[in-house]
């Protein structure tokens, strides 16, 4: 490839849920070499994101994803599988468009229209029935 600019590539991150965000970050700063970029709570999805970079130059990220609420999708998720991978997030060019496509293909989605995740970017889940498995997380590319 020649030029400075690089692909954005296809995924985003992984989510790793923990169930203590403290000892979670204390770890990975251990295993990645640095701390956290940004440590945010997402209020109406009932957690807190702690986001590591893994590349500076280009590629994805690590969140590790602390339930701030028992009832919330990640503390139930920990309650019921204990700590692990998450979910797999992958980039799209418009996430309205893909959500349709995907619908329309009969694939079960959890959000049918975007909210907002952490980072202040647009997402959506599809059902790991639709991933193989694997909760799949579509995360809109910043335009």
């Amino acid at each position: 490839m020649t030029g400075s600019h690089m692909p954005t590539p296809p995924v985003s991150h992984v989510g790793i849920a923990v169930a203590d965000l403290g000892a979670a970050i204390e770890r990975y700063t251990l295993l990645l070499g640095r701390p956290p970029k940004v440590v945010e709570e997402v209020a109406d999805m009932g957690v807190k994101v702690a986001v590591f970079e893994t590349d500076n130059v280009v590629g994805g990220h690590i969140e590790l994803l602390a339930a701030t609420d028992p009832d919330s999708s990640i503390g139930r998720f920990v309650t019921r599988n204990g700590e692990g991978l998450h979910h797999v997030c992958i980039y799209v060019d418009d996430i309205e468009e893909r959500l349709a496509a995907l619908k329309s293909e009969g694939l079960r989605l959890i959000d049918e229209t975007p909210r907002i995740g952490a980072l202040g970017n647009r997402i959506a889940f599809v059902h790991p029935k639709g991933g193989h498995g694997v909760l799949i997380e579509l995360e809109e590319r910043a335009k």
